[in-house]
């Protein structure tokens, strides 16, 4: 096991890297109150890993509740929101019971959002199912929900007080979801971490067969660079905002093509693949950029552009929503070199839409 602290003073918490540790319910137990949780998880994750997770808390004494959600980014609602609440109340759970969120970004950005504002804030642990969820969102506090006109709009900083990233459990993933994942780890490697990116060129197709070192390597080195991000600027006033690269664009494509269509991940693939065409547009990396980095990604299987039926007038009204847009200017994530991204809110509407122009595929 491998651990990775996130230090944030009083809200300072451990990331825990290995294989086999989301049945380790003595790594959870110090951290809660008191011996009760709530574990919330889907219908695609239940079958596979609840009785599982539930039995270690209750050889520990831990009063476990599974509260079992339908599982899409579809379902990232208020509606479901409020299915949480019901269980919490319907089960007389207090603010000094735990929330477990057992699963991917959907069940942990959910279960972070209902425990900052369940009784004003109880206490959340993430143990994550998916490679995008131990590599981004489960670090950092982000919690949110979707509003129709835009992805997580509605949310909050919430901590968590541990999080547990099992590999083992990679081994169930479906290809398309380890893809995803893939898609986050090579934005690290994009927007701070040249090296990290040619060992991604180096190590593209270990990653695709699932082996052991090769994702335990991405994982950490993913984790440590989202743990200095976040301890640098928790709360996104500044540097935090880089790791939005490719988001704009690929919440946007989420939005238009209506959420749950794409994966998060396949969506910021072809973000990414936008954002570094539109830099080369502005005059700062050499064309050669663009397909070093539409080459990685197709080798991870992702997409490289967006489908057409999200006309341009329509992907730019999406973007004019996302929650990066300051005093009413599109803020962009553009890379200066590789390895290295800035924040820029004076992207020419133009260049903007010869981008848009050139990156679109056919629809089915």
């Amino acid at each position: 096991m491998q651990t990775i602290d996130v230090a944030l003073a009083d809200r300072s918490y451990s990331i825990h890297i290995g294989a086999n540790l989301f049945s380790r319910a003595d790594l959870l137990v110090p951290h809660l109150p008191r011996p009760k949780a709530a574990v919330i998880t889907n219908t695609t994750i239940a079958p596979l890993y609840l009785d599982e997770f539930l039995a270690s808390l209750r050889r520990q004494e831990v009063e476990a509740i599974p509260v079992i959600l339908p599982d899409g980014e579809q379902y990232k609602t208020w509606q479901t929101l409020n299915l949480i609440f019901d269980a919490l109340l319907s089960k007389h759970c207090e603010r000094s019971t735990t929330l477990i969120a057992l699963g991917g970004g959907v069940i942990g950005d959910v279960s972070g959002f209902a425990a900052a504002t369940y009784q004003r804030g109880m206490p959340f642990i993430q143990i994550p199912t998916t490679l995008l969820a131990q590599v981004d969102s489960s670090v950092g506090g982000k919690t949110a929900i979707n509003h129709p006109l835009g992805k997580n709009m509605i949310g909050a900083f919430y901590q968590p007080k541990l999080v547990i990233a099992d590999t083992a459990v990679l081994s169930t993933l479906p290809d398309r979801e380890l893809s995803a994942g893939i898609a986050e780890v090579i934005k690290y490697g994009l927007i701070r971490d040249f090296p990290f990116l040619e060992w991604l060129e180096e190590n593209m197709e270990a990653l695709l067969r699932r082996d052991p070192a090769a994702l335990g390597y991405a994982i950490a080195r993913s984790c440590i660079n989202k743990a200095e991000v976040v301890t640098a600027d928790e709360r996104e006033t500044g540097e935090r905002a880089l790791l939005n690269f490719g988001h704009t664009f690929g919440h946007a494509i989420e939005a238009g093509l209506g959420f749950g269509t794409w994966l998060h991940g396949e969506a910021v693939a072809a973000g990414m693949v936008l954002a570094t065409d539109l830099s080369v547009r502005l005059g700062l990396l050499p064309a050669s950029a663009t397909a070093r980095v539409t080459n990685l990604l197709q080798r991870a299987r992702l997409p490289i552009a967006y489908p057409d039926n999200i006309p341009a007038d329509r992907f730019i009204s999406l973007m004019a929503h996302d929650k990066k847009v300051d005093a009413g200017k599109i803020r962009f994530v553009l890379l200066k070199d590789l390895g290295h991204a800035f924040l820029s809110d004076d992207a020419p509407e133009s260049a903007v839409r010869e981008t848009l122009t050139q990156h679109t595929i056919a629809h089915a």
